[in-house]
């Protein structure tokens, strides 16, 4: 392995700023370690042992099976954001439960909306939903079930003080984890195809469903960004709206029922912070690019530059001078886990070079690196993120 050491100019912090701001920094600022940019338990084992280090691992989303890099490794890869997260209320247990079912052992989790994610023993790679609360429900049913409180004050009990510390001890930019997940909470809740079949027939449901986790997320943020509004550098949000060849649902229900209630929540986080909102979907975003710019979402995640139309060149030339693209650094699917790590290098250096001119560009792996992709090109990719996002 070569050396990685990054002989930076600016502060993590003030080169994440930077490109926030269409700035050019001394390089291409690096991420990992995020929901929505983490890595895989599996894939992180491999790395350690590769690395010949032993660590305690921590998980940070048991659902994607995603832990949290110790702070030695994000130093080691030029890490330049770190996560804030809030909590579960105080009421809320949060603990993952083995069952036995036909003879297996299952792990599952009930998280605050009632929903049951599980997944067996035998995989160890992520949690599927089992148990959709409101599956057979009506609107009279939404109206009386006994959702979260987003409010709830001991959800946010430390996060001051946690990015204070950061700010004041370590030179890094600070991101909130993922919130605001109007849109898909809901079909994780009703499931997907009933979700589906409700967006046809039912949209009366659909828009009471909508109005009450945006009530929650309202409430969160209030919370929340009451803490840390004027401190945090990142606010996440996201929901997946798009498929690998373009929208999951048609866009005319995007527009007309889920992107004012999205809408509605991005300006009310802006009412609480000046720092700038990051949206994540996957897939051929690029019908609903124009919507989330107007909503008034600044970054956009994870940048899918294998799903159609989401060419690193085209998204750069035609929106790259009022979005920041987060990710989009190698094709995940088919170069990261399979490809050797000169293909991994080749592949990084030509989407980086795309992204990054003007500044307006972080790099990451499109979304999560998964348990199955080798050490070597994980290290490759960093290796490639830092030699060629240096600017000149």
């Amino acid at each position: 392995m070569s050396d990685m050491k990054s002989n930076n100019d600016l502060s993590s912090r003030q080169r994440v700023l930077a490109a926030l701001n269409f700035q050019t920094p001394d390089r291409v600022p690096i991420d990992l370690g995020g929901f929505q940019s983490g890595i895989h338990k599996k894939a992180y084992l491999k790395l350690l042992a590769y690395l010949e280090r032993e660590e305690e691992i921590v998980m940070l989303d048991p659902v994607q099976q995603l832990v949290r890099p110790s702070e030695e490794v994000l130093e080691m890869l030029n890490v330049d954001i770190r996560y804030v997260t809030a909590k579960g209320p105080k009421d809320f247990d949060g603990i993952i439960r083995q069952n036995f079912r036909k003879g297996e052992l299952w792990h599952d989790l009930r998280d605050e909306f009632g929903v049951v994610w599980s997944m067996p023993e035998k995989q160890q790679l992520y949690m599927d939903i089992s148990h959709h609360p409101l599956a057979d429900a009506t609107i009279e049913d939404v109206e009386a079930y006994p959702f979260p409180d987003g409010s709830d004050p001991s959800r946010f009990e430390g996060v001051r003080e946690e990015v204070l510390n950061l700010q004041k001890n370590t030179p890094y930019a600070v991101s909130t984890g993922i919130g605001g997940v109007v849109y898909e909470t809901c079909w994780y809740m009703r499931g997907l195809e009933r979700w589906f079949t409700d967006m046809l027939v039912e949209p009366e449901f659909c828009a009471a469903l909508l109005d009450k986790i945006l009530k929650f997320w309202l409430d969160y943020y209030s919370g929340f960004l009451k803490e840390i509004g004027d401190i945090i550098d990142v606010v996440m949000i996201g929901d997946d709206l798009a498929g690998q060849t373009g929208p999951l649902f048609p866009p005319e229900f995007y527009r007309s029922v889920v992107k004012p209630r999205q809408k509605k929540l991005v300006q009310h986080i802006k009412t609480l912070t000046n720092s700038k909102i990051w949206y994540h979907t996957c897939g051929s975003a690029v019908e609903y690019i124009p919507d989330l710019i107007d909503n008034g979402i600044h970054i956009l995640n994870p940048v899918q530059i294998t799903a159609r139309d989401m060419d690193p060149d085209f998204l750069k030339e035609r929106f790259g001078k009022e979005l920041v693209f987060w990710g989009g650094g190698i094709d995940s699917q088919h170069v990261l886990p399979f490809a050797t790590p000169e293909e991994v290098k080749a592949n990084v250096k030509a989407n980086v070079e795309a992204f990054k001119p003007g500044g307006g560009y972080i790099f990451n792996n499109v979304h999560n690196i998964q348990g199955d992709v080798p050490p070597e090109n994980i290290l490759a990719m960093y290796e490639a993120a830092l030699e060629f996002g240096k600017y000149e």
